[in-house]
This record gives structure tokens, sequence and C-alpha cells, in this order.
């Protein structure tokens, strides 16, 4: 009896590590990547190479000076650069997604804790950072080294009046394919962002609620409302970064919440405010800023939405006011 030891919780351990997680999910980002670097360029790859490292530099210089052990080899950092990159347009200067990594690793990650202190995605949050800084820089997309407007871009000239049959937008396998469309370099094939979604299901790293529900609220909106008066739900869920978002970064377990219940209201918030963004705001695009301010309502949508605590006895008055 005296060689028996009793350890702490949790006596059921998963394989899963952060490390081995976050290396499934670059996997399920590589069709995405690819992609955009054969759409856009080799000025692409570069902007995501800059993105990546520069993402590992900061968060190991900041680990380093704040005297803190290094944890680059968890693989967070390399995704964060990689999700940055993703989200800007190719002809943002090279010297953006540093200025981006350092605003993710340092500011929206670092300060907070680290991985799993962050309260909003920092790749997203970083992206609005970068927009909000250098707008024109942000919003000028580039396709075969001509200036080009995105779908969402051309449909918002709906609201002054421009008829649907005068608009030039790209045919419905163009948007899904992502071939000649412009947008930021991971968001324009929606094909290799599915093909990712389907990976992370297969390995259970993500579960198909907040993405699915997500898309399905922004489709369900645009058939029965649309966008002054023309309703075209298929087409307006395969443009623009809805498919980037929904599966790669409204899914981030640190800042989605933990409950079933409360992924199907977190995933209808990020629907809603996409698609009121799209239609009645100033941006074409509203995926990064819904997932923002649905991420900032998770700890009110977890609090409400968690289960007691097994065995927890009722809350007294006089606990209370203890």
């Amino acid at each position: 009896m005296d060689n028996i030891v009793v350890s702490s919780t949790p006596h059921v351990r998963s394989g899963e590590s952060v490390q081995s997680i976050m290396r499934d999910v670059i996997i399920a980002l590589i069709p995405a990547t690819v992609m955009g670097i054969v759409f856009f360029g080799i000025k692409a790859l570069l902007l995501i190479a800059i993105s990546v490292a520069s993402s590992v530099l900061f968060e190991y210089l900041y680990q380093k000076i704040m005297k803190k052990t290094v944890t680059i080899d968890d693989l967070s950092a390399v995704v964060t650069g990689l999700l940055l990159a993703l989200n800007i347009p190719v002809g943002a200067s090279w010297w953006m997604p540093i200025v981006g990594s350092a605003f993710a690793i340092i500011v929206a990650k670092q300060f907070f804790g680290g991985i799993g202190q962050n309260f909003v995605n920092p790749a997203l949050i970083a992206r609005a950072f970068l927009l909000a800084s250098y707008p024109t820089a942000m919003t000028t997309w580039t396709v075969n080294g001509v200036t080009s407007a995105t779908p969402l871009a051309t449909l918002k000239t709906l609201k002054d009046g421009a008829a649907l049959a005068d608009l030039q937008i790209p045919s419905l396998m163009q948007v899904i394919t992502g071939n000649g469309i412009g947008g930021c370099i991971g968001e324009t094939c929606a094909i290799a962002l599915i093909i990712g979604f389907a990976y992370l299901l297969y390995k259970r790293i993500i579960s198909w609620r907040i993405p699915v529900i997500y898309v399905a609220v922004v489709f369900v909106l645009m058939g029965v409302f649309g966008r002054y008066g023309v309703r075209m739900p298929v087409y307006e869920i395969f443009i623009g970064g809805l498919f980037l978002g929904a599966v790669f970064m409204a899914t981030d377990y640190t800042t989605s919440p933990m409950t079933a219940k409360g992924q199907i209201i977190y995933a209808c918030i990020c629907g809603l405010i996409t698609y009121l963004i799209r239609v009645y705001g100033g941006y074409p695009e509203g995926v990064s800023y819904s997932i923002l301010i649905a991420n900032l309502a998770v700890p009110l949508i977890d609090r409400f939405t968690v289960g007691k605590i097994f065995g927890e006895l009722p809350k007294t008055k006089e606990a209370k006011k203890a």
C-alpha cells in the first residue's frame, strides 16, 4: 500500500497537445496557403514568410526579455503569423506583416499572459489594427498586377442604386475556386478552405457547430432579406472572408464558448453582425469585426450556458454575503 501514489487530476489524459493541435491547424491551412501563392504569386509567399518568421521572433524575444519560458515550439506563433498573412492583401508592403505580428504577439497575446489568456483572436485584432492604421494599403486589391475591386465591394454599390445587371461581378464558379478574384491572400479559394475544414473535422480539432451555423446564418439572412432587393445567398457565402473566418478564427479555443449551446449563440452573433456590416455598414466585409465583437461576448455567453458543477451546493444568502 505504501507504493500507491495518488496524483492530482486529470486522471484521464489526451494524446493531444498544443503543438499537435497547432500542427493540424497548419496542415489544414496548407491548401488555402498554396492557392493564395498560386493566384497572387511570389509576393504572397514573401508576405507569408515574413509574417510567420516575425511572429515567432517577437514571441521568442518577448519571452526572453521578460525571463519567461520560451514556447515557440508549441507552434501557436506560427499559426498566428500564417493567419495574419492570409488576412492581408498581396499589395501590402513587406513591413506591414511585421507591424501586425508585433501587435498580435506582444499586445494581443503576451500582454495578457500568453496562449490561452488572450480575450480576442490575435491575428484578427492585428488585421483590424492594420486596417485602422493603413486603410488604403489594406483595401487595395491586386490581381495579376492589376488593381480591382472585390465582389463584396462591387455589390456594395447596390446601396447607391446600381442595378445588378450592370455590375461586373465574377461568376459563382470563379468565387468558389478563387481564380482571378480580388481579396486577401487566403480568403479567395473557398474549395481550399473547405478542404481544410474537412481535415479539422476529421482530426476532431474543431466542432462543426460554429463554422456551419455561422455560414448558415449569413445564408439565411441573405436569402430572406438580401441586400437592397437582391437575394443571392449562395453567392454571398462564397465571397469575402466568411469561410476563412468561420473555420479558422471563430473556432479559436481561447476566444470561443466552451459549451454547445454557447457555440450556437456565438455563431449566430457572428452571422448576424457579418450580415449587418456587409449590407448596412461602411465596410464591404464584416467577418473580422463580427468575430472580434463576438469574442468580447464569450465570457458572458459562458457564464449563462456553462452547466452546474456536479455536487455543487445551492448558493445561500449567507454565502453571497460572505
